[in-house]
């Protein structure tokens, strides 16, 4: 190309739209200047995976050698179950055939991009990106806290029960768009969403039932995770009255008729009823999301929330490190097949 093409060419790209500029820069970057960061990533990983010496994935076993290479990665071999693997078994990384890209996708990930805009950045089919998403959410959603602190305030959020992306549904007419409920209320239509929220940001959000919750619920997705010291902050539910009295918690119940808002200027659940508002408004981007698929979507809100939303170098690295330090079986056949289940 002549000097005074390229000269043009820069030209042409400056009147194009930020978008298309943005592609340009993508498309630039993956084909001529590939980047080594996922590479590095990956051997920051094996550090952390086996920072207290290598254990075999399928036993646990500590008698692990090293059994050459495969694809130009490190292979190793349990002496006990006689199994191989590498530093990428039974992680979101399992298998793929691009880890190089992967780092590129948590950007968009992190960036909110969709699924299609993603896939003219990294280069691989949105089909194929939408299992790596659920991969990592599926590690994400093993993160949970040791212990609530303080004052904890707890309460539900509920969205409509969703089969989307599934053919054939038999027991009703297929929504668009999410729909709305054919009941009116809180009905069997509708899944429970529980979340405990303390005063220190600590937080757990999970599917906890259909229709309303009940007192079993509340132990079951929380109970683990209350000391006996804690302090709870309720909505006027008995149920969560009955909760608190068997655990022996000193409580206080939130019912705005009666206390208003807020009990002695301290005891309230607006952290928890503003969380619900922030969940709420960033899942309305995806026009509805399967249920079966619901807590993998909590777990990233969760995890998005705790960066602040800033899709930093470091935090690109630490959610990939962090996905990839918890055992993940999903491939992509489980993913499609998977079924909604509550217990």
């Amino acid at each position: 190309m002549s000097a005074k093409g390229f000269r043009n060419l820069l030209q042409y790209i400056s009147t194009l739209d930020k978008p298309r500029q943005e592609r340009i820069y993508y498309e630039i970057q993956r084909k001529i200047f590939p980047s080594t960061a996922s590479i590095r990533v990956i051997d920051e990983l094996r550090d952390k995976r086996f920072s207290k010496g290598f254990n075999c994935p399928h036993c646990k076993s500590n008698g692990v050698v090293r059994f050459g290479k495969y694809n130009g990665r490190q292979r190793y071999k349990c002496k006990d179950c006689g199994k191989t693997f590498s530093d990428l078994t039974n992680s979101p990384l399992q298998g793929t055939h691009y880890p190089e890209r992967w780092l590129k996708f948590i950007d968009c990930m992190l960036k909110g991009m969709s699924l299609r805009e993603s896939s003219k950045i990294v280069g691989v089919h949105h089909v194929t990106l939408f299992y790596w998403r659920h991969k990592v959410l599926s590690a994400l959603e093993q993160m949970q806290i040791e212990q609530f602190e303080g004052i904890l305030e707890v309460d539900e959020t509920y969205f409509l029960y969703s089969e989307k992306g599934k053919r054939g549904i038999s027991d009703r007419k297929s929504r668009k768009r999410g729909g709305v409920s054919q009941f009116r209320g809180i009905s069997k239509e509708q899944v429970c969403v529980i979340v405990g929220r303390d005063r220190n940001k600590n937080t757990i959000s999970k599917v906890a039932c259909m229709g309303r919750i009940e007192k079993s619920q509340v132990e079951k997705s929380l109970g683990s995770h209350i000391a006996g010291d804690t302090i709870l902050c309720t909505d006027g539910w008995r149920g969560y009255k009955t909760y608190a009295k068997e655990k022996g918690l000193e409580h206080y119940r939130i019912n705005t008729k009666k206390t208003g808002y807020v009990i002695k200027g301290l005891y309230h659940i607006q952290n928890v009823n503003n969380y619900h508002g922030r969940l709420k408004q960033w899942i309305d981007r995806f026009k509805g999301v399967a249920t079966k698929y619901l807590n993998h979507y909590l777990a990233w809100f969760q995890f998005l929330e705790t960066i602040q939303f800033e899709a930093t170098t470091g935090n690109l690295k630490d959610m990939l490190i962090f996905a990839c330090l918890f055992p993940v079986e999903e491939t992509y056949e489980s993913l499609r097949l998977s079924k909604f289940d509550v217990a």
